[in-house]
């Protein structure tokens, strides 16, 4: 029978080794993105195994990158991802070329504001905008929309071609919200759910820091981290 032992004898025995790191790199020139632009990632973020980072992207403080995430601003960009944010495994972040939205006087391919969840394996394509303390639920599909503050948007669902979201607004399971129509009816999010949304932000906040400790002291620019460097 299988048995995960005393936590001590477990964790000497299979200590994280962490030998591959996630990639981060400037994005290639073309025709449409003639300039390279490196990411901007703030030390208090954790990027997990086998993401990739690409391109003008910036990361602010204590965000949780979980592992194979794809987060690629080489067609569309900039990216920018707020404080407190969770991107969690297999998200995919990408924009199209030419294709931005206006905040604040500057211009963005996708931006995702403070204390969001982008929960496992949902798709965010620019343009797009997302407001602060929103929830993306599973396989969610955000193309060419703007969230505003607190939407939950249930696993499954589509929302595209423009639309905005009002603030609080419900996105039930598997909805395609496509006209403005549509996204006007939207109900209030539920408590169950609000409180559901604030709960997986209080349990990934803690991610960044725990990941960094556990996987070593020292990190490298390659996003490699352990506790006795060799230079």
């Amino acid at each position: 029978m299988y048995s995960l032992g005393k936590p001590d004898e477990f964790s000497h025995s299979c200590a994280p080794i962490n030998i591959y790191a996630a990639f981060m790199g400037p994005n290639p020139r073309t025709s449409f993105t003639p300039y390279t632009y490196s990411p901007n990632i703030h030390p208090s973020s954790f990027i997990g195994p086998f993401s990739t980072i690409i391109g003008a992207v910036r990361i602010s403080s204590n965000v949780f990158v979980g592992p194979n995430t794809s987060i690629r601003a080489d067609e569309g960009y900039p990216f920018y991802i707020g404080k407190n944010t969770n991107i969690q495994d297999g998200v995919i972040l990408h924009g199209l070329k030419d294709k931005r939205i206006r905040i604040k006087n500057s211009l963005y391919s996708i931006y995702i504001g403070d204390n969001v969840t982008c929960a496992h394996g949902c798709i965010i394509h620019g343009p797009c905008f997302i407001g602060d303390n929103s929830f993306i639920g599973f396989n969610a599909i955000v193309l060419n929309a703007v969230l505003e503050e607190g939407i939950y948007v249930s696993p499954d669902s589509i929302i595209t071609n423009g639309v905005t979201i009002p603030s609080n607004s419900f996105v039930p399971p598997g909805a395609s919200i496509d006209t403005q129509e549509k996204a006007n009816a939207l109900n209030e999010v539920p408590t169950d759910k609000e409180e559901f949304a604030k709960e997986v932000i209080r349990v990934n906040t803690e991610f960044p820091k725990s990941y960094s400790l556990l996987f070593g002291r020292h990190r490298c620019s390659c996003g490699l981290s352990c506790d006795d460097p060799l230079w």
